[in-house]
């Protein structure tokens, strides 16, 4: 296949340690400006659409052209309510943030059924394990382990353990790969809250709610989320 890749460079050399594009023309460009027509790719993976939303309409105008959109902090109906997309619909929703790029099985929403058998054919030719998941925001695990990571930072605030302690607690109790703190700094602590707002935005559920601690650290107004 002919793929291009739109992230920045770092994010981009993140992506590549998920393998599976060895004997494929794979092109990264940082901005889709950059490209012009994308008639002359097979798939497109758009490793910050969550932060370039407005780029729907440019793939509205190649429906024939896959893309694997990083949509986390917003979902396919909502972009099907902000774009018109007559010619069809060309979005998949995934998780491309980074401490998720290499995780076994990938989460994928879908909008159109009509989609599923192209994208088993794509799958199949990268070689990805895929389920398919809830369009909603959030998807799955990153609504789950940013959740978790905003109730740790909740904990350190309230003095209940250290740091070190909860993510102790959280490989040993849980069998999870890495702590709360430690997957904190894998998805980089602005995207944590990024994911927490979107989720608390769209559901109103408390859970989600930026704690003070986290929203400090990151630079945050936490009075504003």
């Amino acid at each position: 296949m002919n793929i291009l890749v739109i992230g920045e460079k770092p994010h981009y050399a993140a992506f590549l340690e998920k393998g599976g594009l060895s004997g494929h023309r794979v092109q990264q460009v940082t901005s889709l400006e950059r490209t012009g027509s994308l008639t002359a790719y097979e798939l497109v993976i758009d490793l910050n659409f969550d932060e370039h939303t407005e780029r729907a309409g440019v793939y509205a105008r190649f429906p024939q052209v896959p893309v694997l959109a990083s949509m986390v902090r917003t979902s396919l109906s909502e972009l099907m309510n902000n774009y018109a997309f007559e010619q069809g619909f060309s979005i998949i929703g995934c998780n491309w943030l980074p401490g998720f790029l290499t995780m076994p099985v990938m989460e994928l929403s879908v909008i159109d059924h009509g989609q599923l058998t192209s994208l088993a054919d794509i799958m199949s030719a990268l070689g990805w394990e895929y389920e398919i998941v809830e369009d909603r925001v959030g998807l799955v695990t990153p609504r789950v382990i940013c959740m978790i990571i905003n109730e740790a930072y909740m904990a350190a605030q309230e003095g209940t353990a250290s740091r070190e302690d909860i993510n102790t607690a959280m490989r040993l109790g849980t069998n999870y790969p890495m702590g709360p703190f430690e997957w904190c700094d894998k998805i980089g602590i602005r995207n944590v809250c990024g994911v927490l707002d979107a989720v608390y935005r769209a559901t109103g559920n408390e859970r989600y709610k930026i704690s003070a601690l986290l929203a400090r650290e990151a630079g945050m107004d936490v009075a504003v989320m």
